[in-house]
């Protein structure tokens, strides 16, 4: 996404198309997606259609990834925070946050093997991030403590990074077989709750600028999401 783009979150129940996770949870008028939800297949479907490709994708990364973007008044991306809570993946377990702000990408996590992986194979391709500048990680070895409750919110820290998220709007189940990375499409299901309400501190400063909310009473959307029950597969 450029850097004026709308933006978006994820929203399951849209029927399938090619997905870009912009289109799951957009946000503004029109924000009913992250992108990558463009190809989004019901929820009711999930686990029990085939996959889109003739061999069966295995599961890499079972966890959750919650999401917090900012905007200034311009509708320029002032940071977008990435927090996971892995529970199981091909590099490993454990919790990690990647932060993107136009002066770097940092990421922090006690294992940089699993952290990095996190921040390359993932989020730099999520669309939040499409025509935003992307510089070398710097790794920060730190525990991260992560708290998240679908009914409450999160609360995260590591590293200097500390995010908050509260006044869950919603909570919404989303599959989609075409969700792609580096131009791979993977099969994603997840849990959504858009929240109302979030702060990032880094360094003990506040991160400038606000998220975006929009959707109706009915589908919320906001730029800061909770994301559980999140299998990837490839």
């Amino acid at each position: 996404m450029s850097s004026n783009r709308t933006p978006t979150n994820y929203d399951h129940s849209r029927p399938s198309a090619p997905v870009s996770r912009r289109g799951i949870v957009r946000m503004g008028t029109a924000l009913g997606a992250m992108g990558l939800l463009a190809t989004a297949t019901p929820a009711s479907a999930v686990g029990g259609a085939p996959d889109s490709d003739s061999a069966p994708r295995k599961p890499i990364l079972v966890g959750a990834n919650p999401g917090l973007q900012l905007f200034d008044k311009s509708g320029s991306c002032t940071a977008y925070i990435s927090t996971w809570q892995v529970e199981w993946s091909t590099h490993g377990a454990g919790n990690a946050v990647v932060l993107w702000r136009p002066d770097g990408v940092r990421v922090v996590g006690e294992d940089p093997h699993l952290a990095l992986w996190l921040a390359d194979h993932f989020v730099r391709h999520f669309p939040e991030l499409d025509g935003l500048p992307w510089s070398a990680p710097r790794f920060h070895r730190s525990a991260v403590q992560v708290r998240l409750d679908l009914a409450s919110g999160l609360r995260a820290r590591g590293g200097g990074i500390e995010v908050r998220m509260a006044e869950v709007l919603d909570r919404r189940a989303f599959a989609t077989d075409r969700f792609p990375l580096a131009g791979v499409e993977h099969s994603l299901s997840l849990v959504l709750g858009p929240c109302g309400r979030a702060r990032a501190l880094v360094d003990g400063r506040a991160q400038p600028g606000e998220i975006n909310r929009g959707g109706t009473p009915d589908r919320p959307s906001s730029s800061a999401f909770l994301a559980a029950a999140e299998v990837w597969r490839a």
